[in-house]
């Protein structure tokens, strides 16, 4: 009888259990999602553009070989979150710490340059991949078009697979992360192919406007995780080292009297870490319930400079955006939208139809 209550009552703590967990892993699973949506709507429709052009210039003989490069590059990407997630497990807890904020500081990097790169090369992007396809096809060669696939989706892969890895080591929640960067990338193929077919209308500019400005807010918290491990592993001085600024008790300064090397603050009482709060304010703006000095001035630099450099490009862009000509129609944060004819240079600067991605 004893077993059968214990049982039951392990069945009803699960059961409680399930809506407080849904509730607090969901914050992870949509700052995730929108992230796999984002860079997974980038690829396919760098992808869409190749196809279309092949198959405008009547050879679809070749599209095999492209498929092999995109399905490669996949494979990279998988290959390369397989190793960082299981290959750590060999390391010490120092090494696992000293890997982590290295490759984070390598994903903010890569995520900040992508931001202003694709502002910049957006406007081109369509007749540089068509350029390649051209360059692939003279050369009559398996390999160079197999390339041209590889490359064009292995940036976003690996950057993809980068910024997750390191949201998964800053969440502590792999499941929860992984299942919102899954069902983003499932939506965006979705996305990309009624795109290609014409069923949908979207206004991309405004969409990669807003999802690029929640990338830099995104990349400021992995900044922060990234030397809060620095400073585990002792590589960033900080409370975890003989820098940090200790009371009569030895416990770690707060505050004003922990400056520079203690806790600028130290709510964890009143937000426990592993709440649903704590989770949706990591998840959304980088905040964790105790951070070091270090990591809150190295949040705040990030937003303000890159930050006010984002705004700024809107604002320029806005006037080109608004402007009559062909050149200057294409919405500098819409990097992936295509002209209906393939030698032109113009961009639908809010919707795209069946014309406008291919």
């Amino acid at each position: 009888m004893r077993e059968r209550d214990g049982t039951d009552a392990t069945v009803s703590e699960v059961r409680d259990a399930l809506p407080q967990n849904l509730v607090r892993n969901s914050p992870s699973v949509f700052a995730t999602f929108l992230i796999g949506l984002r860079e997974g709507l980038e690829a396919a429709l760098v992808v869409g553009i190749l196809v279309a052009y092949l198959k405008r210039l009547d050879r679809k003989d070749v599209l095999p070989r492209l498929w092999i490069g995109v399905g490669a590059a996949v494979l990279l990407a998988l290959g390369i979150g397989a190793v960082l997630t299981f290959g750590a497990y060999a390391l010490t807890f120092q090494g696992q710490e000293i890997i982590g904020g290295t490759l984070s500081l390598v994903t903010v990097a890569m995520v900040t340059w992508m931001i202003f790169w694709m502002r910049k090369a957006g406007r081109t992007m369509k007749a540089t991949l068509q350029g390649g396809v051209d360059r692939a096809l003279e050369t009559g060669t398996v390999w160079a078009l197999i390339l041209v696939g590889f490359v064009s989706v292995a940036r976003e892969g690996v950057e993809t697979t980068l910024l997750l890895w390191s949201m998964v080591q800053s969440f502590g929640d792999a499941p929860s992360a992984i299942l919102g960067a899954a069902l983003g990338l499932v939506v965006a193929v979705l996305a990309g192919w009624l795109l290609s077919r014409g069923a949908v209308r979207l206004d991309l500019s405004r969409f990669f406007t807003w999802t690029g400005g929640f990338l830099v807010v995104i990349a400021a918290g992995v900044l922060a995780y990234a030397i809060s491990d620095l400073q585990e592993a002792g590589v960033v001085p900080g409370p975890f080292t003989s820098a940090a600024p200790l009371d009569g008790a030895g416990a770690v300064l707060v505050g004003a009297a922990g400056f520079p090397f203690g806790w600028a603050f130290d709510v964890s009482a009143a937000i426990r870490p592993d709440s649903a709060l704590a989770v949706l304010l990591q998840a959304v703006v980088g905040f964790m319930p105790r951070m070091s000095w270090i990591q809150v001035i190295a949040w705040a630099l990030y937003l303000a400079i890159v930050g006010t450099l984002f705004v700024r490009g809107l604002r320029r862009a806005a006037p080109r955006a608004a402007a009559p000509s062909v050149s200057d129609s294409v919405p500098s944060s819409a990097p992936a939208l295509v002209a209906a004819e393939p030698s032109a240079a113009h961009i639908a600067p809010t919707t795209v139809s069946s014309e406008g991605a291919s």
